[in-house]
């Protein structure tokens, strides 16, 4: 990413805090790279364990190209999919949990790199999200595909 791209994605995560100036100003200085933002004001966040999540992804790209802004975390064991606020509260699937209003989700700074979470699709700086009816759409193909290879294992009870 270049300079007014990295920007355009800082003041765009920043609209997210409650007060954004103090925000990108501490973010900018975190010798860590990351910093907390409240969900359920512009987004929320799904978070799938990380091998549905990985397999959704791949679904997600297939389906559309770019999807929304999607974070790692630490290991790869869960991945966050930015979804419209309210989405959260709504959402029913075993294994998936919802950071939405009264959570704080940990964010990577952009431009830089930094330890533990990452973007594994940096936010575009325009709002672009993942629709949750296309995300629960690859979510079952990506749990169709994996349940795949075991469904051709033979069979070797006695």
């Amino acid at each position: 990413m270049q300079g007014s791209e990295i920007k355009t994605v800082v003041d765009w995560l920043a609209a997210a805090a409650p007060d954004p100036d103090a925000f990108r100003w501490d973010w900018e200085r975190s010798p860590r790279g990351t910093a907390l933002l409240p969900a359920g004001r512009r987004w929320d966040v799904l978070i799938l364990p990380g091998r549905l999540g990985r397999a959704t992804l791949a679904v997600l790209r297939r389906l559309r190209g770019r999807p929304g802004p999607v974070l790692a975390g630490p290991g790869g064991t869960r991945l966050g999919f930015f979804v419209p606020p309210g989405t959260a509260s709504g959402w029913i699937g075993t294994g998936v949990r919802g950071a939405g209003r009264g959570t704080w989700i940990v964010v990577p700074h952009p431009g830089r790199a930094a330890p533990g979470v990452r973007w594994l699709v940096v936010p575009d700086g325009r709002g672009t999200l993942t629709d949750p009816a296309v995300l629960e759409l690859a979510m079952h193909e990506a749990a169709a595909e994996l349940a795949a290879p075991a469904a051709r294992e033979p069979d070797r009870s006695p």
